[in-house]
């Protein structure tokens, strides 16, 4: 199966809300740039824009193979949704991979030159224009794709389904990310708790990482633009009927129900 057959597999279930029952032709991608030109395909062929980026870590096991820190995919405009008083419906494909992650959401406000060069993510600050509660649904057609490691994840999109923005937060916690405190509750039952400062270097560090690997394909980060910037709670699997809700500081709230997508 070729790279471009892959991408129309991994879309079309998408497009469906249908599962696939295995990895499209069985062979994942054995490097992170093979994966990289599959989602650049997709993204190309998709019938929505880029409205901002996900950044996830690389679990130590697979850096040898993968050799990268974190792994990134887009968020399109309709999978960002945003929060008030009522919960929010967020669509999961039966049968396949979905989970959600509370994160912080780094709005840009000036478009990242292609030829910046920046010595510490600090550098990235004047282009960061507001920091934002948030919760991102991993997610794809495919149960198994995390656990075939960073080339599938890639490769369909980084496992990205979309992205709940809520409240404003200080932009104080960006120097120091131990303000940032998060926890997830499913169904009433905390599942993790943790914080900004469970993001390698802080979200601008994410967000630095995001913009030298998009460089590298010839993309930027744009003006309007969200970068959800890590798991700080953990990732928590989630099905459709579940209610999530995420808590930020122990005053800021993000309520969600976990809805079946349509097919």
């Amino acid at each position: 199966m070729t790279p471009q057959d892959i991408s129309a597999s991994f879309r079309q279930a998408r497009l469906d809300g249908k599962a696939l029952p295995a990895y499209p032709g069985g062979t994942v991608p054995a490097d992170l740039e093979s994966a990289y030109a599959i989602q650049d395909m997709s993204i190309g062929a998709w019938p929505d824009r880029v409205a901002g980026w996900k950044v996830a870590m690389i679990q130590p096991a697979w850096r040898e193979t993968y050799p990268a820190e974190r792994v990134i995919g887009p968020v399109f405009e309709k999978a960002v949704w945003h929060a008030a008083e009522a919960e929010v419906e967020i669509p999961v494909i039966d049968g396949g991979y979905a989970a959600v992650e509370a994160e912080f959401a780094l709005r840009i406000g000036r478009t990242i030159p292609l030829e910046a060069r920046f010595a510490d993510p600090s550098e990235l600050l004047p282009y960061v224009d507001g920091v934002h509660a948030a919760i991102e649904l991993a997610g794809s057609p495919l149960a198994s794709l995390s656990a075939l490691g960073p080339g599938a994840v890639a490769s369909d999109f980084g496992n990205n389904s979309g992205m709940v923005v809520g409240p404003a937060l200080g932009m104080e916690l960006l120097a120091d990310p131990a303000r940032g405190i998060s926890e997830t509750f499913v169904n009433g039952a905390s599942v993790g708790s943790g914080g900004a400062m469970r993001v390698p270097g802080g979200p601008l560090a994410a967000v630095a990482f995001l913009a030298e690997t998009l460089k590298k394909r010839g993309r930027t980060l744009n003006a309007g633009e969200w970068v959800s910037s890590g798991a700080t709670t953990g990732i928590h699997p989630v099905k459709a009927g579940d209610h999530v809700l995420v808590t930020f500081g122990g005053q800021v709230r993000i309520t969600a129900r976990i809805i079946a997508a349509r097919t």
